[in-house]
């Protein structure tokens, strides 16, 4: 379908709760046809989303909006339940003082030194991990390749130990499931039990970590534990945030890995491009971020009125971003449908903006630069073994599986 089709009466009856078919495999003709027809458009009484990229970056740099989520999340998630608790206590869906206090330490944690030594493991592992592939009789580049990078390497910060990461994933998606528009009762209660499972581990790996401190130059988990100078994490906040580093890292860097080689290998020029040019594989990345953004939608919730494109929107009002929408803007991006991995300037909003711009945002490039630059050297003539799987959700934009034949 393309958005030429898909005129204003369509368009006001588009909802999140119930997506038009196809909308999941393909939802850039619908995102054109908002941005077209309703670029303000209501979701509910008190529900509005925004599709055009100046009114998305509007509302990450308001002042007027907040990113605590329980008045959302208490009657989605259930007040008092393990993913209400987790999803109200970490990082991303808080506001200041907390978000403040916490992403401080985060990021003390995760410093531009932690994140350099971080590079030659990042590159033994993947080596390791290409290795691997090619003995594959199947070859899949999300289980085999992708979906491995992320649980490695933020296992690898907390140092857990490598025979204890096998429900790491599994977690992480059972957790982020819980995020989706309208989650049914099976995806509630697969995450609380994700949620508690992982907090119990927790528990016990940080009671090992007490009798046995790590090097907190290279420990993050034990860094995390000390907190800073100004001040700790309590034992809730930090091993939530623990879970937050880990979904976040998983989500965003398999599916930037996984959603980019589809891309690639979809515009098999710009795949021989960067081949031929290895030396762009900083802007390939970028605009793999652009093109097929890892998270497509994002919320927040007006504190005050804020006035969106000539719309009021009342206080209380939730506000969900459309990202992928946002980043295919033509009133930013030139021909925005066309994958070009050498376009600059590239002003995507992939990580947000602002106060809540995505914490371990420098981690996902490096992961990406590596993981893309090694297997495009190792195996240029990659090629699809078969269609991709598409992961099923709505927020989070991913593969399940992508079969490959490597030469």
């Amino acid at each position: 379908m393309t958005s030429d089709v898909i005129d204003a009466a369509a368009v006001a009856g588009f909802t999140l709760a119930r997506p038009p078919d196809g909308f999941i495999a393909d939802p850039y003709p619908w995102y054109a046809a908002l941005r077209t027809h309703s670029p303000v458009h209501r979701l509910g009484p008190d529900s509005v989303l925004l599709t055009r990229h100046a009114d998305v970056l509007a509302l990450y740099r308001s002042e007027h909006v907040s990113s605590d989520k329980r008045v959302e999340f208490a009657p989605k998630l259930g007040a008092g339940s393990p993913l209400y608790e987790h999803h109200t206590t970490s990082l991303v869906f808080n506001d200041p003082p907390l978000h403040t206090r916490v992403r401080r330490i985060l990021m003390g944690a995760l410093n531009q030194r932690a994140i350099a030594r971080m590079e030659p493991g990042l590159v033994t592992l993947v080596a390791d991990l290409l290795d691997r592939l090619a003995d594959q009789a199947a070859p899949d580049l999300i289980e085999h390749f992708a979906a491995q990078i992320p649980v490695e390497v933020i296992g690898n910060l907390l140092d857990v130990p490598h025979d204890e990461r096998g429900p790491l994933r599994e977690w992480s998606l059972a957790i982020l499931s819980a995020l989706e528009p309208v989650p049914g009762a099976e995806v509630l209660a697969h995450g609380n039990q994700a949620v508690s499972g992982f907090l119990a581990y927790l528990d016990d790996l940080i009671a090992r970590r007490r009798a046995r401190p790590g090097d907190p130059d290279v420990d993050v988990l034990t860094r995390l534990m000390r907190g800073d100078a100004e001040g700790t994490l309590s034992a809730s906040e930090l091993m939530h945030n623990c879970i937050f580093l880990l979904n976040a890292g998983h989500e965003t860097t398999s599916n930037l890995i996984g959603n980019g080689m589809d891309a690639l290998l979809t515009h098999r020029g710009q795949l021989d491009k960067l081949v031929a040019e290895p030396a762009l594989i900083n802007t390939a990345v970028e605009e793999l971020l652009r093109f097929e953004s890892p998270l497509q939608l994002n919320n927040r919730r007006c504190t005050a009125a804020v006035e969106v494109d000539g719309h009021t929107l009342p206080e209380g009002s939730f506000v969900t971003l459309a990202i992928g929408a946002a980043n295919r803007d033509p009133a930013v991006f030139a021909a925005p449908e066309q994958l070009d991995i050498t376009r600059k300037p590239n002003p995507h909003l992939a990580f947000g903006q602002g106060a809540h711009a995505c914490s371990g945002m420098n981690v996902a490039r490096l992961e990406a630069r590596i993981a893309l630059a090694a297997l495009l050297a190792r195996h240029p003539r990659i090629r699809r073994a078969g269609a991709a799987e598409r992961d099923m959700r709505l927020r989070f934009r991913g593969l399940r599986h992508l079969p490959v034949a490597l030469d």
